[in-house]
């Protein structure tokens, strides 16, 4: 996937002083989640109506008075809607990518470690998934599965496997070759037990910075699914399906509709580009 190439490219070790810290980013990042999780955690004192409550006097309101951002074209505030989109966008990504993570890195490091047919296999599989991109395999799955939270969830995972597998599967072709687990070996330590104590926590390092990276690319898939259709249906609230909806409006000057989600939906995938980015700096840092 196009996510991981500068994950890789970053592992090459800079010269001292080459790159910052990524304290920086991994602050900002972290600042900006925190922000709009607490505007989220808020919602009931800093807005009056539901997510779903519909305003019949106010169809397309502009933003003032009782609606601060107004109302989309049934009627219900723009600004509640915006907030309580928070958790089911933010939840589906994270929840997505760490399923992801956790089953591909154990595929990977399993068929990494043992090799032989297993290893072949598994890349086959893996060549086959990525063969195809990404918001094209999101799309046939979510197709075939319908939509709903659930589902979603478990198409963005089975996106987002085959690179945690590849990767883990790198890492795990590099370790095993070490003295250490040669030691381990000798010793008559089982396989689990090396694989356990002496291989995953020597591999974590890349998938802790390729995770912040898919999560802001697992809203931006979730926020397509919802666009074309087959992500999160009106009328809950969900980012990308406000933008849908509101997308007719911006011709007609109602931006009100579709840009607060929007800038939403840009600012929580920068904060997850910065956190990665963070993290990889750091990472880099430590290696040289």
């Amino acid at each position: 996937m196009a996510a991981v190439q500068p994950v890789l490219a970053g592992r090459r070790t800079p010269a001292r002083g080459a790159r910052g810290s990524g304290l920086g980013l991994l602050v900002t990042g972290v600042s900006i989640l925190v922000v709009i999780l607490g505007a989220w955690l808020l919602a009931p004192l800093i807005t009056h109506w539901g997510a779903t409550e519909i305003d019949p006097n106010a169809t397309l309101a502009k933003p003032g008075g009782s609606h601060l951002l107004g109302t989309d074209t049934n009627g219900m505030d723009v600004w509640s809607r915006t907030l309580h989109s928070v958790p089911v966008d933010l939840g589906i990504a994270v929840v997505s990518v760490a399923a992801a993570a956790l089953i591909g890195s154990v595929i990977g490091v399993v068929s990494g470690y043992l090799g032989r047919w297993l290893d072949d296999t598994v890349m086959r599989v893996a060549d086959i998934m990525q063969a195809f991109p990404t918001f094209i395999l999101a799309l046939a799955v979510a197709a075939l599965l319908g939509p709903s939270t659930l589902n979603l969830t478990i198409v963005l995972a089975i996106v987002y496997i085959p690179s945690y597998a590849r990767l883990a599967r790198a890492e795990v072709r590099t370790v095993r070759e070490l003295p250490f687990v040669d030691a381990a070996r000798l010793s008559g330590a089982s396989t689990p037990a090396i694989l356990w104590r002496h291989v995953i926590p020597n591999c974590l390092a890349p998938v802790r910075v390729l995770a912040p990276l898919n999560c802001g690319w697992a809203m931006l898939g979730l926020a397509g699914l919802s666009f074309v259709g087959l992500g999160i249906p009106v009328p809950n609230p969900e980012w990308g399906a406000m933008i849908s909806l509101g997308s007719s409006d911006i011709v007609a000057g109602r931006w009100w509709t579709s840009l607060p989600p929007g800038l939403a939906l840009l600012l929580s995938v920068l904060a997850f580009s910065m956190i990665g980015e963070g993290l990889q700096d750091r990472s880099a840092r430590r290696s040289s």
